[in-house]
């Protein structure tokens, strides 16, 4: 699964539900499994996780009248630990992502690609929570199982590969990453195409590794590529391409470069809205990105209405104590503090610590916000159910 993020940051236009929830669902009979499951994946591409959450409950239920070795109940388990995920409920998570690599494991044994890819995504959960020692080796045991059934230059190993590269990222542990990324983009490129969905993908995922050591111009150049290969194979309004644009301006962004970052900001931002919805979560990303610009421009009004708006989408979407509500508030303090208004912001700033403070408590030891918390590169790949 491709999966637009920054260092912790999950915000992506492409998101979860492309591939996690992936492939052609057939007809849904009224009162089954495979309706709830179809009102689940609407629900979840619309943003709409707690009506996503609800759903995928009722299919588990259905599921489990099938019996454990019905391979329906653990991708649906594993449905809905994703849902979860996005709504940072990492804690109630886990167990979710735990029990369908149980159930995998006792229906195939410990070597079948269906473990692989519950292991993924539980090492992807452990990432996130910042739990990388736990995380390595389930990452290394899924790019086991894969290269030993599909051989080592199937597209499913360059998806370990990219996971475990991104771990490393996360550990600033740059050699290894870029190691990893090479061999990922050098496998999808060679079976899968230079403008393929995993090549745009991994050139994002090399060019955020060299972002994050100042090699601006090695990332241009991959930032650029991916742009283009997105836009010839899937047209100029789809949310990938939505998504390149977006990491481009953040190159410049980081910069300083705003005058070139800011058009760019805006047509992703026209393409997300189009084609997503204006209450989309990624659409409040996008805004954010625009927000934090124009505070960096001293253009306090724009910026101070667009932080309005991203607080109210997330909190609609995600819940009042995500961590990525903490994360706007203190972007919107940081504007305050700068418009001299010391009260408001003081009182964001608390309001704020307060959620960070409680999902450390319940549910991960690392808050969901980056280094850079405007960064929002492609460099996680999940896989379908």
């Amino acid at each position: 699964m491709v999966l637009i993020s920054g260092k912790g940051l999950l915000v992506g236009c492409l998101g979860l539900a492309v591939l996690a929830f992936g492939g052609v669902l057939a007809p849904a009979a009224a009162g089954s499994w495979e309706e709830e499951r179809a009102a689940a994946v609407a629900a979840y591409q619309a943003g709409d996780y707690g009506t996503a959450a609800e759903r995928l409950q009722a299919a588990i239920k259905y599921a489990e009248r099938l019996g454990p070795k019905n391979p329906r109940l653990a991708a649906s388990l594993n449905d809905l630990g994703m849902t979860y995920f996005r709504q940072g409920r990492y804690a109630a998570a886990e167990p979710l992502h735990r029990r369908a690599l149980e159930l995998r494991e006792r229906m195939h044994g410990p070597d079948h690609p269906d473990v692989a890819a519950s292991l993924n995504d539980l090492a992807f959960l452990l990432v996130v929570r910042g739990r990388y020692a736990e995380a390595e080796p389930l990452h290394k045991r899924a790019l086991a199982i894969r290269e030993k059934t599909f051989g080592p230059e199937h597209p499913e190993v360059a998806t370990s590969l990219n996971n475990m590269g991104s771990l490393y990222l996360e550990q600033e542990r740059f050699a290894e990453a870029e190691e990893l990324y090479q061999r990922a983009l050098g496998i999808v490129e060679d079976k899968l195409g230079a403008e393929h969905a995993y090549t745009v993908a991994s050139l994002n995922n090399l060019a955020a590794l060299y972002d994050e050591q100042g090699r601006f111009g090695d990332a241009e150049g991959l930032y650029q590529r991916a742009l283009g290969a997105a836009e010839k194979s899937l047209g100029p309004s789809h949310p990938q391409v939505a998504a390149s644009l977006n990491n481009l301006a953040l190159h410049y962004d980081q910069q300083g470069k705003f005058d070139e970052a800011e058009p760019l900001y805006r047509k992703s931002l026209g393409i997300t809205r189009k084609t997503l919805g204006a209450e989309h979560p990624d659409v409040a990303a996008s805004l954010e990105h625009l927000a934090v610009l124009y505070t960096a421009q001293k253009r306090y009004k724009e910026a101070e209405a667009l932080h309005r708006q991203v607080l109210d989408i997330r909190r609609k979407t995600l819940g009042q104590e995500h961590p990525l509500i903490a994360q706007s508030l203190n972007h919107y303090a940081n504007m305050l503090i700068q418009t001299g208004r010391m009260a408001e912001a003081q009182q964001t700033q608390l309001l704020a610590a307060s959620i960070r403070a409680r999902n450390v408590e319940v549910n991960l030891p690392k808050a969901m916000e980056s280094k850079d918390p405007k960064r929002r590169a492609v460099h996680l790949l999940k896989t379908k159910n």
